[in-house]
Formats: C-alpha cells, sequence, structure tokens
C-alpha cells in the first residue's frame, strides 16, 4: 500500500472551485464520503445516493441549499472545519430546520447562543434522616409476623408432601438401591418423559448446591428435597392411582394445594400478606396436612389454635405465647373448645373453675372423657374461710360464689356418674387462698389467670403458655412452674364424694 504521507495543510477557499463543480469533489479529499449532497448523482460503487429531501442539481435555490450557482449563507453553518465550503457536512435525516444555519458552526464560529435567562437546574436534595418512624417499624413488624406464620404453616405442608411422595413413590418406581442410595432415579421415573425438564432443573440446583456446600445436612442430599410445591403436586396427581389407597378426596386436595401455592408466591417474594389471605393459607396448610395425616389434620386444626410460630419463640418469652386484658378477649382468640377438643390429659385449679363447667358444654366434656381424656378437677372448698375471703374480695354477697362453686361439682359428679370408668374424672377441694387459676392440656398448652382483688376471674388477665422444648432443663419455664404448683395442691388437696 502506497504511504499517502501526512496530512497536506487545507487549501484556502480562494483557490477552491465553486461548490457544485467537478472541481469540489477533488477538493474534498480522495476517500471523503460527505461530498455535497447537491452534486449531480452518479453511479458506481462507493457513492452516496443523492437526499430526496434537498432539490435536484440546478434547480432553484432559496437561500438556505447550495445550488449549481455557488453556497449561500446556510451552507457556512454546515462546512467541515478548515475546508471552507467544499466540505459541506449535511445533517442526517430530511431537511429540517437544524440546516437554517442559525446553530453555532462546527469551528467555534457563527451566531452567539440565544438570549434569555437561563434555566436553573435545581441542587439535589439531601437524603435527610434515612431511620424508620414508629408507624413505619409497626407496620414492617406486622408484615414480618404474618409472613412468619404463613411460612411455618408452609414449610410443615411441604415438608409432609415430600414424605408422603417419597413414602408411596419409591417402592414403585425405584429399588432397593435406589433406597440406600438415592441418585433420584425414581423421581425421573416417576415424572416420565413429559415431565423430564424440571426433573433436570431440580437435579442441576442438587450439583450446584454440592459444590457450593450449600448441603450441610446429608439428609438434605436428595432429589425430591430440590422439588418445589407445583412440582411435588404434579407427581401426586400424575401417579393418584398410587396415592388412591391412602388419599381419599383428590379434587379437594388439589383445591388446598392451589390455596397453599399463592400464599407461598406471597411469602417467597415478601409481598403484603393481608389477614384474609393470611386465613385463606392457614385454612389451606391445615386442610392438607388432615388429608396426608388424619391425626396430625385434627392436632393443627382443632387442637391447637396456637399455631408453631408462637412454639418457636415460646422460649424467648419464658414459655409465654399470648396475652389477652380478659377472659372474653382469650375466648374470642382461642375458643375453649379448640384448647381441650382432642385432649388426653386436663388438669384444671381454681375457684369454680367456670370456663371449663360453664363455658364447655356437658355433652362435650362426657364424650372427652368416655374418649379417654382423664381429668383432675381442683375446687376451692366452698365451705371453708378461703371461699368466704374471696367473696369479699370480688364484693358479692355471701354465699353467691359458693352456690356457684357447689354447683360445677355437683356437674362435674354428674358427668362422672355416667361413665364407664368413673376414675377418669377426679375431684378435689382445697382450703388455702386462691392465687390464680390454670387449665393446662396435654402437659403442653395451658391458660392461667391470676386472681385480682376487686375483679371477678372473668375480668382477669389471661396468659396462654407452651411447654417448653429444653431437654437439658425443661423445669426452666413458666409452665412447669404452674404445673409444679398444681401437683403440690392437689397433693394436698381432699376427695369429695
Amino acid at each position: 500500500m502506497t504511504d499517502l504521507g501526512p496530512n497536506p495543510p487545507a487549501p484556502e477557499p480562494d483557490d477552491l472551485p465553486d461548490a457544485g463543480t467537478e472541481g469540489a469533489d477533488k477538493a474534498a479529499g480522495p476517500g471523503d464520503d460527505l461530498a455535497d449532497p447537491t452534486a449531480p448523482e452518479e453511479s458506481g460503487p462507493g457513492r452516496l445516493p443523492r437526499n430526496p429531501a434537498r432539490p435536484a442539481p440546478g434547480g432553484e435555490s432559496d437561500g438556505t441549499t447550495g445550488g449549481k450557482g455557488g453556497t449561500t449563507g446556510g451552507d457556512q453553518g454546515n462546512t467541515r472545519p478548515g475546508y471552507g465550503n467544499a466540505a459541506r457536512l449535511p445533517f442526517p435525516g430530511p431537511r429540517s430546520a437544524a440546516d437554517d444555519g442559525d446553530l453555532p458552526q462546527l469551528d467555534g464560529s457563527g451566531p452567539p447562543p440565544p438570549s434569555g435567562p437561563v434555566p436553573i437546574v435545581p441542587e439535589p436534595l439531601e437524603p435527610g434522616d434515612l431511620s424508620w418512624a414508629e408507624d413505619d417499624w409497626s407496620s414492617a413488624l406486622l408484615r414480618a409476623r404474618r409472613a412468619g406464620r404463613a411460612y411455618v404453616y408452609l414449610n410443615l405442608v411441604e415438608q409432609r408432601l415430600r414424605s408422603v411422595v417419597r413414602q408411596v413413590l419409591l417402592p414403585v418406581y425405584g429399588t432397593v438401591e435406589h433406597a440406600a442410595h438415592d441418585d433420584g432415579a425414581w423421581v425421573v421415573a416417576a415424572a416420565g418423559p413429559t415431565q423430564s425438564e424440571w426433573v433436570e432443573r431440580a437435579e442441576a440446583v442438587r450439583e450446584m448446591s454440592r459444590r457450593r456446600g450449600y448441603i450441610v445436612d446429608p439428609a438434605d442430599d436428595d432429589l425430591v428435597a430440590f422439588l418445589t410445591l407445583p412440582q411435588l403436586r404434579e407427581l401426586l396427581v400424575r401417579n393418584w392411582w398410587c396415592f388412591a389407597p391412602y388419599l381419599t378426596d383428590r379434587r379437594s386436595l388439589e383445591r388446598a394445594l392451589e390455596e397453599v401455592e399463592i400464599g407461598r408466591h406471597i411469602v417467597a417474594r415478601n409481598r403484603v400478606l393481608s389477614p384474609d389471605v393470611l386465613r385463606q393459607v392457614e385454612r389451606a396448610c391445615t386442610k392438607v396436612l388432615a388429608e396426608l395425616d388424619g391425626r396430625l389434620g385434627r392436632h393443627a386444626g382443632e387442637r391447637l389454635a396456637l399455631d408453631a410460630v408462637e412454639e418457636l419463640f415460646a422460649g424467648r418469652y419464658g414459655d409465654m405465647v399470648a396475652v389477652f386484658p380478659d377472659r372474653s378477649a382469650l375466648q374470642r382468640k382461642l375458643p375453649f373448645a379448640d384448647l381441650v377438643g382432642e385432649a388426653r390429659t386436663i388438669d384444671a385449679m381454681g375457684v369454680a373453675l367456670n370456663l371449663l363447667c360453664q363455658n364447655y358444654s356437658g355433652r362435650e366434656l362426657h364424650r372427652l372423657a368416655a374418649a379417654g381424656c382423664r381429668m383432675r378437677l381442683l375446687f376451692l372448698n366452698p365451705a371453708g374461710d378461703a371461699m368466704r375471703q374471696r367473696e369479699r374480695e370480688e364484693g358479692v354477697k355471701r354465699g353467691i360464689l359458693s352456690r356457684l362453686t357447689t354447683m360445677n361439682i355437683l356437674h362435674a359428679r354428674k358427668i362422672r356418674a355416667k361413665l364407664a370408668e368413673p376414675d377418669r374424672i377426679e375431684i378435689r377441694v382445697y382450703e388455702e387462698t386462691p392465687r390464680f387459676n390454670a387449665y393446662l392440656v396435654d402437659s403442653d398448652a395451658a391458660v392461667v389467670q391470676p386472681y385480682l382483688r376487686r375483679a371477678r376471674g372473668v375480668e382477669s388477665p389471661s396468659f396462654v403458655l407452651r411447654a417448653g422444648s429444653d431437654a437439658a432443663d425443661p423445669r426452666r419455664g413458666l409452665f412447669a412452674l404452674f404445673d409444679e404448683e398444681f401437683e403440690q395442691l392437689w397433693a394436698v388437696g381432699k376427695r369429695t364424694a
């Protein structure tokens, strides 16, 4: 290739021929593709077509375009710096006001900028205080509580569903080797060829988790553990013939799982969870648990209105999971029937035990005892001095509270007399100043109310307790404290006829 050397100095405008002639093309320099658009269109390679928005060569000049007879002031605003009028730089696109010459030239000369007030650009605002107000924190904590409640229910459903899927499908699609060392082949076989894509994705996620050390517990190194809730539901539906002997209502289970997926989507993306949606998710999860395991489902839906979140955090507050200003508020949130609905043991102590003898149906109490529940009822002695002292504290006429307690004792005796095994209901009375009433159910949950002066039991604050699960020190919580107090008072109590 020939060396062209340094660029020659720009020629003076007077030495150049008029624009629009053949000499102007030569003066533009070799290889210059930015030729005058008013020049006649030539054919051949490397030539740009004429702009159709401009007048044809030789046409009349409107004072803004360069015709055959020369250039106007409008061309000067588009000239290439250092090359005068010979190398005109056209604006891209059709003819517009930008070609009119009232813009500054590229070489810095030209008309000054327009006069007038210069717009003021506002300064960026300071971020100020980034801390949350009290209302913001309250809203965020409320959302966290709702999401936490829903998450625990969703977690229980997914764990139970994985267990059921593995327990039912592994004997059908797997072998003894698969049971000893799970390689996921039975999952691929159960999914079928049309659903192998999401199984492969789950396997890829498991391999990545292995390489990055995300699998801490060897029990989690299972392909089923990496299947999502929709994928587990798909396995269950596609292989319903395997689950039919164990599960009854397929349509009901599918609808419940669809509602569970809605809650899972909201919780996984930290969306706002309204109280109505939370209740819907809890009902759906309880329904799924009841379908997968009848005993666990009844335990979750009827026996415990206190959810698993309260059980997890109970240790932080000495086994206390809920506080209510009075017994009426307790009954609205936790009906006594839900607390003792499937109980195996009930230990109750207080003055008249109205929560059990007045707020609970006698037929249900008989059904509960006939089903195997053992009850120990400890009343305040109706004829003792402590009863008269309590009547003075509550400000009621003498004998009213005593007669109420006697009526409840007779009610419990009547129920006991109808049982095939009367010893399932034991009744005793004690003669001490009553300090609190307590209803301890299954050594797991309890409702405790202190006795206040000038306040009836129904007006006293109510505390809900859950037994702690600390195996190292199981008797450090409040539940163990009230349980021990009951045992001591029961030991000194007197049997009734």
